[in-house]
């Protein structure tokens, strides 16, 4: 039989010290390798959102509806408010107009006294229908996809509008 030479105090020490090393190594390695292997996602908001009830709206009347939509931005899933501008159509349809101005992206407000959103910023004004009646704004008001299941709005990803004028 081979004489076995027992461990010195310091031979004990430096494999103890070296295992926890490597015990924290593969700790944070574990931890890292998702991040390092799964792509992040886009940032944007995530496909339809439920806006509510559809409220009882009167032709041609646009009401500002606030909702809570959910955002991805790389690993990170957050809830942040929103808010369109939703019109019923004379024919029944409903449009929901995305609440920026096309000119600088300020917020706009509907002007009941002249029938006409208004941007109060840089005097952007546009028709009910979005069309761009004058102002800097290069473009109609952009639009919500939208679709009704029962009364409830759902709200999909904001769809840039064509380059019309009035």
């Amino acid at each position: 039989m081979k004489n076995s030479v027992p461990t010195s105090r310091r031979g004990f020490l430096g494999a103890a010290i070296s295992g926890l090393v490597a015990a924290i190594g593969a700790g944070l390695g574990i931890v890292a390798l998702p991040y390092l292997l799964i792509p992040a996602k886009r940032a944007g908001q995530e496909g339809w959102t439920d806006a509510g009830d559809l409220p009882d709206l009167e032709p041609e009347t646009p009401v500002d509806l606030k909702f809570l939509r959910r955002r991805i931005d790389g690993w990170d899933a957050s809830t942040v408010k929103a808010s369109a501008w939703v019109v019923r159509q004379p024919g029944g349809g409903i449009t929901a107009f995305s609440p920026a101005c096309t000119h600088l992206g300020c917020a706009y407000r509907w002007s009941r006294t002249r029938n006409e959103f208004q941007c109060p910023c840089h005097g952007s004004r546009f028709a009910i229908d979005g069309r761009v009646l004058g102002g800097p704004a290069p473009r109609p008001l952009d639009r919500y996809e939208v679709k009704i299941a029962g009364n409830r709005l759902w709200l999909g990803l904001v769809e840039p509008s064509e380059a019309l004028r009035l």
